[in-house]
């Protein structure tokens, strides 16, 4: 019994079931106004109905009276009086004595009034008395005489406690009917808020796999649903991502920590003495370097998945930047016996960072440079090809080389922080220049994907087109 009156209480306490009972609330007394216009203007129409009857009756007996006397009066009285009718009736001479009618006396209630109004008369249909009311008016009919016709209203009456009646059962079953829908629309959003909050415990109780269960009615709450649920994958691939990057922090900077405390140990055990010394503080130095590279550049990438690129974006031609990043890697790729192909298409703008976009070509061409020259590739294919072309409304940076490439299943793994696949752990890096690149797109609204060149591997950068920019020309350059 306890549970129920706190599960009642619970419910009555619902945002839903206030809401409910508030627009019932409001549909009752709109509806109790209806009704009430409804019945005033009902029992109006039935009263003017009766006046006007009586009126043109009176009329009608009124110039009967003038124009045949009294005696014929009183026989039109005598034919129209009916014990058991509506229709009713007194004429009494200038002595008040009954001479016709239906009513065995004059009523008193209408006995001083010039105009009539409504009184209480005694009928007996069936044998019995019965006290019934009734409306008249007085009709001038001479000196000699004196005339009161009316009208039963008891029928009117009652019609009009029949309407009041179904009314007042109509309205109390409407309001039952409320409560119990305000009851059962307070109940279900009770139960699914329920569900969401047991949901939440289970969540931060450490299962982070759980999800809010959908119940397909594409409501209100499905939404929030799915938007938490959205929001709750969210959370589990930060999890997942700060996981992975603990891990990979925890293997990529322990050999470098290790070879400087090595090198530190090996200069003061150097019987070289300021010499060693010298040599060993030059390679700490060289590390140190490294290691502070790392670190910016993971603090580079989370200001930008933090921060806003509103305030420092700037419109400018894309391809000019690419070509100039492009140039600055020429005697990289020369060296590394890499040829450079550049592929423009001229008048494309974006809105956007030019440094850090120019960052993210940047990592693009090293990475491109750094693992091509490890295929065994026919001399024709050792080449780098960056092209800037438009693709609707977006602008595609491509970085494409003939090397190993990438696997299908580690392409989407390559973009995390500090991921470095085995087969590069060979390879100088810290395995954020991809992270880099992706922390870039995202910030602008584009994406990157890393795709079979076949051989090798192409990496295509997407960012957003300046509105009303459009592709032109192509321009090529190969070196």
């Amino acid at each position: 019994m306890t549970a129920l009156v706190d599960l009642l209480r619970r419910t009555v306490a619902t945002t839903a079931f206030r809401l409910a009972a508030a627009s019932t609330a409001g549909f009752l007394i709109v509806a109790a106004v209806i009704a009430g216009i409804l019945f005033w203007q009902t029992n109006k129409i039935l009263t003017e109905h009766v006046i006007s009857g009586l009126r043109s009756e009176a009329s009608e007996l009124a110039h009967e009276a003038g124009a045949d006397g009294i005696e014929a009066l009183a026989d039109t009285i005598r034919a129209r009086s009916r014990p058991d009718g509506p229709d009713l009736y007194f004429l009494a001479d200038a002595k008040g004595q009954k001479i016709a009618g239906n009513l065995n006396r004059l009523p008193p209630e209408i006995g001083e009034s010039p105009r009539g109004g409504v009184f209480r008369y005694e009928s007996a249909p069936g044998g019995e008395a019965v006290s019934r009311l009734g409306v008249a008016m007085p009709v001038e009919v001479g000196p000699d005489a004196r005339l009161i016709i009316g009208r039963d209203i008891e029928a009117q009456l009652q019609y009009a406690e029949r309407i009041k009646r179904t009314f007042l059962w109509g309205y109390a079953i409407l309001s039952l009917a409320a409560i119990l829908a305000g009851l059962a629309v307070g109940r279900a959003v009770l139960k699914r808020i329920e569900t969401i909050a047991a949901t939440s415990r289970s969540i931060m109780s450490g299962n982070l796999a759980r999800r809010i269960p959908l119940t397909g009615a594409r409501d209100e709450l499905d939404d929030l649903a799915a938007s938490l649920n959205t929001m709750l994958d969210r959370i589990e691939q930060l999890m997942a991502g700060l996981r992975e990057v603990s891990d990979n922090i925890a293997h990529d900077l322990k050999t470098p920590l290790n070879r400087l405390r090595n090198r530190a140990e090996a200069a003061l055990r150097d019987p070289r003495g300021a010499e060693a010394y010298r040599e060993g503080l030059e390679r700490t130095i060289e590390e140190g370097d490294e290691l502070i590279k790392t670190f910016n550049a993971l603090l580079l990438i989370a200001r930008l998945e933090a921060g806003a690129v509103e305030e420092t974006a700037a419109r400018f031609d894309l391809g000019d930047l690419v070509r100039d990043v492009a140039e600055l890697y020429e005697p990289v790729a020369e060296e590394a016996g890499l040829g450079l192909d550049i592929t423009v298409e001229e008048g494309i703008e974006i809105n956007a960072n030019r440094q850090l976009v120019g960052q993210a070509v940047a990592n693009l061409a090293d990475n491109a440079i750094k693992y091509a020259c490890r295929g065994t590739v026919a001399n024709d294919l050792r080449r780098i090809e960056v092209s800037v072309a438009a693709r609707g409304d977006a602008a595609e940076i491509r970085v494409a080389d003939h090397g190993p490439g990438i696997a299908e299943k580690d392409r989407e793994r390559a973009l995390k922080r500090f991921v470095r696949l085995e087969e590069c752990r060979t390879q100088p890096g810290t395995g954020l220049g991809l992270s880099l690149v992706a922390a870039v797109a995202r910030l602008h609204g584009g994406g990157i994907r890393l795709e079979d060149n076949k051989p090798g591997l192409r990496a295509v950068l997407s960012l957003p087109r300046w509105r009303g920019s459009g592709g032109g020309t192509m321009a090529a350059q190969t070196s």
